[in-house]
């Protein structure tokens, strides 16, 4: 078992109370927008919601047991943009915006460890179609048709490799190199399948699993790790110690910009904690900010102007 599921139980047996284990590692909350098609159904797209969760929720994605209270939550909202792509009917162009959290010990809080918007989503979903996802058969025998399964699968062992990094140093390698997995096995068919070659984008999901195992980048998931397990898990009982601590780590994530600047991965990072990183800095002094603030301006220039507000 991993260290939340140790967690969990150690405070069952504490309080004497039973903790229940399930399978299962997700608790994915899933919304299906459909608002600009039409001639549809609109049983096809809440079955197409319904399997969503299914094989979110359902499905064995890890051979560790979770206690239900450890279940990861995540948000999947699929917006689909247009149907009868290419003139093929039953396929499908979306937005999949993703976002999932971990609690932090000692609170009432959970910190966001995704919030992502994947834009090369396209699909075939018949009425009563059900997904499946096989990772020793990712691509299936119907590229377009088994390719929302494998967007679903890949983002499913991003989320896990986020999570458990986060709780033990380089813990989500395996989730990695299984999302990697699905990269090198993705569904193909022409120029339809967009999001996994690395020559049609520098920011697709090649790119992600490429940089998140790439030694180069490496001090990105050490800090990630750091920020939570010694920062965020620790603001509690030493909010000053825990403070520092991630405070120090970000110029290790100044550095790695500076080598690879514009790189997907530090968006991706930011798109997740740029809040967070506000929401400390606004607790510092003014001398104490101003320098934490100018590094992070130019990591994170989308968001420049709020940590400038702060010097």
């Amino acid at each position: 078992m991993k260290i939340k599921v140790i967690f969990f139980v150690l405070i069952g047996f504490i309080l004497a109370t039973p903790v229940s284990i399930s399978a299962q590692e997700f608790n994915c909350k899933v919304t299906v927008l459909h608002d600009k098609i039409t001639g549809v159904d609109n049983e096809v797209f809440n079955g197409m919601q319904r399997s969503i969760i299914d094989l979110m929720n359902s499905r064995k994605w890890t051979g560790d047991d979770y206690a239900i209270a450890e279940r990861i939550d995540c948000n999947m909202l699929l917006n689909i943009t247009a149907s009868k792509v290419g003139g093929e009917q039953d396929v499908y162009s979306a937005t999949l915006s993703i976002q999932a959290s971990r609690p932090v010990y000692n609170s009432g809080y959970n910190s966001p460890i995704i919030n992502h918007v994947d834009k090369d989503v396209v699909f075939k979903f018949a009425p009563f179609n059900t997904l499946q996802f096989d990772d020793n058969r990712v691509t299936g025998s119907d590229p377009l048709q088994s390719n929302l399964s494998a967007i679903l699968g890949y983002y499913a062992y991003v989320i896990l490799a986020m999570d458990y990094d986060s709780f033990s140093p380089d813990g989500g390698s395996q989730f990695l190199k299984k999302a990697q997995n699905v990269v090198n096995n993705a569904p193909e068919q022409g120029k339809t399948i967009a999001g996994w070659k690395p020559t049609e984008s520098n920011r697709n999901r090649y790119w992600l699993t490429d940089q998140l195992l790439n030694a180069r980048f490496h001090d990105v998931r050490s800090f990630w790790y750091s920020m939570h397990r010694e920062g965020l898990d620790s603001m509690w009982t030493k909010p000053i110690v825990a403070r520092n601590r991630i405070v120090t780590d970000i110029k290790k994530l100044y550095q790695v910009n500076r080598e690879n600047p514009s790189s997907m991965l530090m968006q991706f990072i930011f798109s997740a904690k740029s809040d967070e990183f506000i929401n400390m800095l606004s607790q510092m002094t003014k001398m104490e900010r101003t320098p934490i603030a100018t590094m992070l301006s130019v990591i994170d220039v989308p968001n420049a102007t709020k940590y400038n507000n702060l010097k």
